[in-house]
């Protein structure tokens, strides 16, 4: 497809000259006598460079270059101009001009300039719109479920995502606090600012002590610079702060003062260092639990849940399993190339009736391994581990289904072992012992 150039130049003769020239180059191109009339079209076309005399009608040229960069970052602008000057110069890059040439004396560069700039521009535009497509994979849209739980988690967070309120959200390992996070920054006035995660669980107090708030060099062994924390890496935009409940209570007033005046010092530096960053916290215990055992500060939680949200374990809203498992067999039959389509009902079944502790992360991992083994287009139970059906949630009315079901895992592991039980418990991935007992059981 043609890149389109846009010329705003008041002198016809020069401007009708230019743009002959560019179009023999294979670019589409716009013409406009002034920068309002040059405006106007990039805000209905879809303009990858200007190419703008310094003096316009209406405006300096150069001062064009910051209203275009302002509201199109992606569109690159080179100034022309019949009477040049350093500081003119010098201002225009500074502006974010791509460049800044002379009428006349300059002919030979114009050519490679369109080129190198509507190149530099379409980079620009592709990373921008790869970016998109990546935020749009957090958004609320994204969030998939039917059930009224998951629905009113959804509303919530909608309602609070336009304000700066800070969230805390509630729900066991593998529910989708992360995600439920991210959704709101991208639905916040931030979502052109910095979302920065971290799980408190993963590093030491002191360690997660410097991540968050940053050392100066010197401050303990091994911190040979300073280093900016994560709370400055996020200011103006949101901190996500996940298994807050793992903080220890020394982290939590530093933590609790950032949340009253935005304040904090850097490990090792008296000087208090200023941010505005929107925090979201999540956790799966109950911190008022935790308050009222002296592990977890009170005034902190209540400074934390100003606004709650509970995420509901998988097991509580059964009616989502399989729209998640729809989409997870799509996601890893694109991404693994496999050609697998469906679920048989057998499989939707145990799925159905599994207990899922650990929630829509444990769906995920199960549709991921059932992907990557089926040899067909269609997804049926045996290729669920073994240990799988151990933890059934099928009444006892059902028995009978899962001793045929761990029969036929046994007969299908002995036959591909050829009768060896070392290698049959290998692949069934339980015990030798357990293998005899099981095939005494069913009479194997």
């Amino acid at each position: 497809m043609q890149s389109t150039i846009l010329i705003v130049e008041d002198e016809n003769k020069f401007g009708g000259l230019l743009s002959r020239i560019i179009e023999a180059e294979g670019y589409n191109v716009l013409q406009a006598q002034s920068a309002r009339s040059g405006l106007k079209l990039l805000e209905s076309e879809d303009i990858r460079l200007v190419i703008s005399d310094v003096k316009l009608p209406d405006a300096n040229g150069v001062d064009l270059v910051k209203r275009i960069k302002d509201t199109h970052p992606f569109v690159e602008v080179i100034n022309l101009t019949a009477f040049g000057s350093i500081k003119d110069s010098v201002k225009a890059m500074q502006n974010g001009a791509f460049d800044y040439i002379m009428k006349g004396d300059d002919n030979d560069r114009i050519i490679p300039l369109v080129h190198k700039a509507v190149e530099k521009a379409n980079l620009q535009f592709q990373i921008h719109q790869l970016e998109k497509k990546l935020n749009n994979h957090y958004t609320f849209e994204n969030i998939l479920g039917k059930s009224v739980l998951i629905t009113d988690a959804i509303a919530m967070a909608k309602k609070v995502a336009h304000t700066n309120t800070t969230v805390l959200l509630l729900g066991e390992t593998g529910t989708g606090k992360e995600v439920f996070a991210q959704a709101i920054h991208e639905e916040s006035n931030l979502r052109n600012k910095p979302f920065i995660a971290v799980n408190c669980s993963l590093f030491s107090n002191e360690l997660l002590k410097s991540e968050l708030f940053g050392h100066l060099a010197g401050s303990f062994t091994g911190a040979t610079k300073d280093k900016k924390g994560l709370f400055e890496e996020a200011d103006g935009g949101t901190l996500f702060l996940d298994e807050i409940g793992e903080m220890n209570l020394e982290l939590q007033a530093r933590l609790l003062r950032v949340l009253e005046d935005g304040t904090f010092n850097r490990v090792g530096d008296s000087k208090s260092t200023k941010v505005n960053a929107r925090i979201i916290a999540a956790t799966n215990k109950d911190l008022k639990h935790e308050a009222e055992n002296n592990r977890f500060r009170l005034d902190l939680f209540y400074r934390l849940a100003v606004f709650t949200i509970q995420l509901p374990p998988l097991a509580e809203h059964r009616e989502d399993i399989e729209i998640l498992a729809n989409h997870f067999l799509k996601e890893f039959s694109n991404k693994l190339n496999r050609k697998v389509k469906k679920m048989d009902e057998f499989f939707l079944q145990v799925l159905n009736n599994h207990s899922w502790k650990g929630n829509i992360r444990e769906l995920r991992n199960v549709l991921e391994r059932a992907v990557i083994i089926a040899n067909g287009d269609t997804l049926t139970a045996d290729l669920l581990q073994f240990d799988f059906f151990a933890d059934n949630t099928e009444d006892a009315g059902s028995t009978l289904n899962l001793a045929s079901i761990e029969s036929k895992y046994i007969r299908k592991a002995m036959s591909q072992s050829k009768g060896n039980k070392t290698e049959a418990s290998r692949l069934l991935g339980i015990g030798l012992s357990t293998l005899y007992r099981k095939i005494e059981d069913y009479k194997l």
